[in-house]
C-alpha cells in the first residue's frame, strides 16, 4: 500500500526542508500545505522533493483537508514540520492498517513520551484538557485510547474522506478521532514520542482555542 505524507506547515524554513527529506525515506510522497508563509517554507519544501500547494488560510484543520484531498497513496500520514514528530516512526504507525486489523492509528504520547506536556501551568492545563476530551471519548465509544489530539497518525486514505471533516483549526484532530468511531471504523494506537519543536514555539493559545475545543468535542459525540 502507498504512504502519502501530509505535512502541514507555516513559516518553518529553518526546519522543513530536513523534514520532508527525512520523511520520504519512509513513504511514496510527501505533501506540504503551507500556510501561506511569509518566509521560505514553500521554496524549500519544494527543492526537498515535496509536492506543495497552500491552503485557503483558515487553519490546520483546513490544510488537512486540502492534503487528504491531493493525496495519491491507499494510506496518509500526519505529522508536523517543526520536528515534533519522528518520521522513522512512520513504518510503525502504518503497520496495522497494511496488516488489515484497523482502519486508523494514533501515536500516543500517553505511551511515547513527550517533551511538551509537562513543565508549565499552561502545558499543564493543556494535558487536563487532552486527558478529559479523551475520556469523554472512551466512555462514550467504549474503547480505551490514552491521547486524542496528537497530530500524529495514519489512516485509510478513503475512510480520511468519508469522514467529512469540518474543523478549521487543530481541533480536526479529535473531530477525526470521533467520526472514525462514529462511523464504525477501527482504531488504534501506538506509542510514538513527542520532540521538543526545533525552532520556535507553538502558535496555540490555549485561551484562545478552548472553547472551540469544547464545542467540538460535544457537537461531534452527541450530535
Amino acid at each position: 500500500m502507498r504512504i502519502s505524507a501530509v505535512i502541514a506547515a507555516k513559516n518553518e524554513a529553518k526546519t522543513v526542508a530536513e523534514i520532508v527529506r527525512e520523511t520520504s525515506g519512509y513513504v511514496d510522497e510527501v505533501l506540504v500545505i503551507d500556510g501561506h508563509s511569509s518566509d521560505h517554507t514553500a521554496r524549500l519544501a519544494e527543492a526537498a522533493g515535496a509536492r506543495v500547494y497552500a491552503d485557503n488560510r483558515k487553519g490546520k484543520g483546513d490544510a488537512i483537508r486540502k492534503g487528504i484531498a491531493e493525496a495519491k497513496g491507499e494510506i496518509i500520514v500526519f505529522l508536523d514540520a517543526d520536528g515534533s514528530h519522528a518520521p522513522a516512526d512512520i513504518p510503525a504507525l502504518a503497520a496495522p492498517i497494511k496488516a488489515g486489523s484497523c482502519e486508523h492509528v494514533t501515536g500516543s504520547r500517553m505511551k511515547g513520551g513527550s517533551d511538551e506536556l509537562h513543565g508549565d501551568i499552561g502545558k499543564f492545563i493543556r494535558m487536563l484538557g487532552s486527558d478529559i476530551i479523551t475520556l469523554g471519548i472512551n466512555y462514550r465509544f467504549d474503547v480505551r485510547l490514552t491521547d486524542s489530539q496528537n497530530g500524529f497518525r495514519a489512516i485509510l486514505s478513503e475512510v480520511a474522506r468519508d469522514l467529512k471533516l469540518q474543523e478549521d483549526i487543530t481541533t480536526i484532530e479529535q473531530e477525526m478521532i470521533i467520526k472514525t468511531l462514529r462511523k464504525g471504523y477501527r482504531i488504534a494506537e501506538i506509542p510514538a514520542h513527542e520532540y521538543k519543536r526545533i525552532h520556535g514555539e507553538s502558535r496555540i493559545r490555549i485561551s484562545q482555542v478552548a472553547c472551540r475545543y469544547v464545542y467540538s468535542w460535544l457537537k461531534y459525540l452527541f450530535f
